[in-house]
């Protein structure tokens, strides 16, 4: 599953783990970055609308899903493939319209089967469906791997009526593949622009979810993190993220880093609509997390704010302080935390992920190979090294150091995976809430997005996303506010399973402030 977006190794190895990972198929937009003049496209009828929005217009009639849908298919053509060419989107099923109609008959005979009835959600594209779209991550090896079977989260979201309108680029390999990659580019896919300024980053590795949920492609997209790839596409685009806790959602189905630390998650413009989508996900029918949500829970908490980037961006610093600020406010006491997980614990991490990478990418090849004649990383290895655009703007080393590893009984896995379990988990978060008696820990969740670079890669500053993804344990980014018309988010994070948590406070800062604005899609933020 995606890992955070990509922190560069060089940089530190911290970073890097946070960040990390008949079908109408879109390969990249022809040519350079459209220079047009920024827009909100007011005229659009579903811009910004949440869930509730949309299913009273089912009930009084004034939308059909078939009619919704087709907007999110012409905006899709007019944005993503022409326009700003936001170039989020990688296939469209083809019966998506077909199965629209199908709802609507239920609509018509009184059969609504929830609150995902007729919403139109997005897959990261390292999520399977048997519907024929193929599951690729991105890589160029696998555009002939066709799925038998939908994986297990998405039978949950078809189940409950959505519509999955297609699937999204992503970083490709989950943005572990080698060093110097840039956040949201795919062999398969091309690269993947921010919608605030084109020039700009989208941050990965589920970087087509997030933009086409910012930019009104989507009701919903469903993202995948190892480390930050959920949050930080999500901050990196005005958008909620939720990486819930790891194995609360099935990773069947789900084209693997590493299983200790992968896990999908709901990437909404409101916090309610990803609780909504998570609902369904985790099959909380008689527990959902959407009916605690409650404008007042910060009232009487105690948030830890995690200081360890404090300094690395005064804009940010700033943006935090007055976060913190609004918080006290609705009556939260803050209590400053200096370090939550010991720095070594990001080697323990990557020994984790590359032994698990190996093992479960091994795993799942071996069910490509009818279709795409690659049956383990050696075989895509050799691959990568023969085709053309490949390795046009990066490595696979990652690939290379998972292939050299041992099987799991390895005692350097065993002992790594022990040490990175024990140092973010008893001696790290949950430490840190029973010391200082925290309902949970905020912080910034990253710095605002930097220039798109393929030939350098990515120059973030820093993100907070990795004690949560050493542990396993769920993190939400809201929108904090924005930096020169850049989005920034705050992360809440916690114990394992505390998602109503979490969602309580995202969703009281969030109605409490409003940050969230629209992507006016400008070309060039050079001209600040």
């Amino acid at each position: 599953m995606p890992i955070k977006k990509s922190y560069h190794f060089t940089l530190s190895l911290l970073c890097i783990l946070g960040l990390i990972l008949g079908t109408i198929v879109f390969s990249g937009c022809e040519g350079e970055v459209v220079e047009s003049e920024g827009h909100h496209d007011e005229d659009f009828p579903l811009l910004e609308m949440e869930i509730a929005d949309l299913q009273k217009a089912y009930r009084d009639g004034s939308l059909t899903v078939v009619e919704v849908v087709q907007l999110y298919l012409d905006r899709i053509e007019k944005l993503d493939r022409n326009g700003p060419c936001l170039n989020s989107v990688i296939a469209v099923n083809p019966e998506v319209l077909e199965i629209a109609s199908r709802l609507d008959d239920e609509i018509s005979e009184g059969n609504r089967r929830g609150p995902m009835h007729g919403v139109p959600v997005m897959l990261k594209d390292n999520i399977d469906t048997g519907d024929g779209i193929p599951s690729t991550a991105g890589s160029r090896a696998l555009k002939n791997n066709l799925p038998d079977e939908d994986a297990a989260l998405v039978k949950k979201l078809r189940e409950a009526g959505a519509v999955i309108i297609g699937k999204t680029n992503l970083s490709e390999w989950a943005n572990f593949r080698g060093t110097m990659s840039s956040s949201g580019w795919s062999g398969h896919g091309g690269q993947t622009l921010n919608p605030y300024y084109l020039d700009r980053n989208p941050c990965g590795s589920s970087s087509g979810s997030g933009v086409a949920v910012s930019a009104n492609l989507t009701m919903v997209a469903i993202g995948t993190e190892t480390n930050g790839s959920i949050v930080c596409p999500s901050h990196a685009n005005g958008v909620v993220g939720l990486k819930p806790t790891s194995g609360l959602v099935s990773n069947a189905g789900i084209i693997p880093i590493a299983f200790s630390m992968d896990v999908a998650g709901p990437m909404s413009r409101t916090v309610r609509d990803a609780a909504l989508t998570l609902d369904v996900m985790t099959d909380q029918n008689q527990n959902s997390y959407a009916e605690h949500l409650d404008e007042f829970s910060l009232e009487g908490k105690r948030i830890g704010y995690y200081t360890s980037h404090q300094g690395r961006n005064f804009k940010v610093d700033s943006l935090t302080e007055s976060a913190i600020e609004f918080l006290e406010s609705r009556g939260a006491e803050i209590i400053y935390l200096d370090q939550i997980v010991s720095p070594e614990t990001a080697q323990h991490a990557f020994e984790v992920m590359l032994y698990e990478y190996k093992t479960g990418l091994n795993q799942y090849l071996a069910t490509t190979a009818e279709n795409t004649g690659i049956s383990n990383i050696q075989g895509l290895l050799e691959f990568n090294e023969k085709d053309e655009i490949s390795l046009r703007y990066f490595n696979q080393s990652y690939l290379k150091m998972a292939a050299e590893k041992e099987d799991l009984n390895a005692e350097t896995y065993l002992e790594a995976l022990h040490m990175m379990h024990f140092n973010s988990r008893e001696m790290g978060i949950d430490l840190a809430i029973e010391e200082n008696e925290l309902d949970a820990i905020m912080a910034p969740t990253g710095t605002p997005a930097w220039l798109t670079d393929l030939y350098n890669g990515d120059a973030f500053q820093f993100g907070t996303s990795s004690p949560a993804a050493f542990a396993g344990y769920p993190i939400i980014s809201v929108p904090m506010g924005q930096i020169h018309e850049l989005p920034v988010g705050i992360s809440f994070f916690g114990s394992a399973y505390s998602e109503k948590t979490l969602l309580g406070l995202a969703y009281a800062f969030e109605q409490g402030t409003r940050h969230r604005e629209p992507p006016l899609f400008l070309p060039n933020s050079q001209n600040f």
